[in-house]
């Protein structure tokens, strides 16, 4: 009786032993089995290099083969450990480019929008007619540099102070309501009865209006014979 009770935990340790055992075996055999599989992978990714290794061997050595007249293996030296020495800023260099590609992937949708407005601004500007009066405006320009010479050019600068001031007056509402009534009364002219006698133009004489503008006619011809006189 002692016996069977000292077998059974026995037979039910080694149960135990036994399937730690398989599980151990089980976890060796999956390792073993990824380790076969990241074999071939390597084994695989060499093959697939190798020609790509070679061919670029090959185009390296072609390459070098044309400059190795003008290229020293002492300045290539020199030039890598100057690379070396400034890893820190090429590495802050390239994270520069790489903020000024995002800046430049995120202003692109903004870039394309005002595009698009300044466009159709464009569009609007040569609709109206600006570009064609601009045009004309650079013809003109070239037609009233070409018709003065440099010695207008000093003139009209001495007299530019008397030139604005002479346009200034004229731009009085009197004077521009003047010259309107003016033009107005020339372009009907042609459509009034052409009758020039001398009882006609006596009978105009009787006129105020008429009158008066003989009066102001008469205050200017007196002005410009003042003038010459002084001159």
């Amino acid at each position: 009786m002692t016996d069977t009770l000292l077998a059974e935990p026995t037979l039910a340790e080694l149960n135990g032993k036994i399937d730690a055992l398989t599980a151990q075996m089980a976890y060796l055999t999956e390792q073993a089995q990824q380790a076969e599989r990241g074999r071939q992978e390597r084994a695989e990714l060499v093959s697939d290099l190798t020609p790509i290794a070679n061919d670029a061997f090959r185009i390296a050595v072609r390459e070098l083969e044309e400059i190795q007249h003008y290229v020293d293996l002492g300045d290539l030296l020199r030039l890598l450990k100057r690379l070396a020495r400034n890893g820190p800023n090429i590495e802050l260099l390239l994270d520069q480019m790489e903020s000024l590609m995002d800046l430049v992937a995120t202003m692109g949708p903004l870039a394309d929008n005002a595009f698009s407005r300044a466009v159709e601004i464009l569009q609007e500007m040569e609709q109206k007619g600006y570009f064609g009066f601009a045009r004309e405006g650079v013809r003109i320009a070239d037609n009233v540099v070409t018709s003065f010479s440099e010695e207008d050019v000093k003139a009209l600068g001495d007299n530019v102070v008397l030139i604005l001031q002479t346009v200034k007056s004229m731009t009085q509402p009197e004077i521009m309501n003047l010259l309107g009534n003016t033009v107005k009364t020339l372009d009907a002219e042609p459509l009034q009865p052409s009758d020039y006698s001398y009882r006609s133009l006596i009978n105009q004489l009787r006129d105020p209006d008429v009158r008066r503008g003989m009066a102001v006619a008469l205050r200017m011809l007196q002005g410009i014979g003042a003038q010459n006189v002084n001159k």
